[in-house]
């Protein structure tokens, strides 16, 4: 029997899918993957995989990404070291925000690289296309992807990162369908999230994840974890490659 919860769920996505051009067979796998829950505070009520989705940082909260005490609390020298990102490489910066990494990222596949900065929101794509006139960093570009789908070329990217995007998603796992899609063979999948195993990392526990938790929704795809780099103060660096 259907619970109500789940007639719920199956509602709102069948509302949604006249919108987005679902039809009633992809809307009916979809609700089978996600359940429907009180939605807590900073959550969504749509539970995935034994957790609940966050709520979306949105655009207005772009300061907060720019922070001056960002490079101090986060590390970001030290993540750049862990994505060990080498010239002439294509990389996708899954929910780029107002680009803080992805122009940090940019000079390091010089020559003959490019980052692909990625984002949901119009407005952040409008900043990132502004900050990437102000720097004149030609080998960004600024792509608009939606709520389900990246839009990136199929085979077209060798590494994927997402910092602190991931758990927010509404719909993991056909965002990572697409991302998966987009990746080559021998691609590298990176999730940077803050870690919940830390009660002194001062985040909201919805906007954290366990590298356990990461592990187990990554390894629903074609990805071999590779390593998981926990030398940043906040979060943990866990990579995975796509296999054969």
């Amino acid at each position: 029997m259907i619970s109500i919860q789940s007639l719920r769920l199956i509602l709102i996505l069948s509302i949604a899918s006249m919108a987005t051009g679902l039809t009633l067979a992809q809307t009916a796998s979809i609700s089978s993957r996600y359940t429907a829950s009180p939605a807590s505070t900073d959550g969504i009520g749509k539970r995935y995989m034994d957790r609940e989705i966050s709520g979306v940082m949105g655009w207005q909260g772009a300061p907060w990404l720019e922070r001056q005490e960002r490079e101090r609390e986060e590390r970001t020298d030290l993540l750049l070291k862990a994505l060990a990102l080498k010239p002439g490489m294509v990389v996708a910066d899954i929910g780029a925000g107002t680009g803080y990494l992805t122009r940090r990222m940019a000079p390091a596949v010089l020559p003959g690289g490019k980052i692909l900065a990625v984002d949901v929101q119009p407005e952040m794509v409008r900043m990132l296309e502004n900050s990437i006139k102000s720097t004149g960093q030609t080998n960004i570009e600024a792509r608009l992807s939606s709520f389900d789908d990246v839009k990136l070329p199929a085979s077209s990217v060798d590494l994927a990162v997402m910092v602190d995007v991931y758990h927010e998603l509404a719909f993991p796992y056909e965002v990572m369908t697409s991302v998966m899609k987009s990746l080559k063979t021998g691609g590298r999948m990176v999730f940077v999230e803050y870690k919940a195993e830390d009660p002194k990392v001062p985040i909201k526990p919805l906007h954290k994840m366990s590298e356990a938790q990461i592990r187990k929704e990554a390894e629903v795809f074609a990805l071999d974890w590779e390593r998981t780099v926990s030398t940043l103060p906040w979060q943990h660096v866990v990579i995975f490659r796509k296999r054969n």
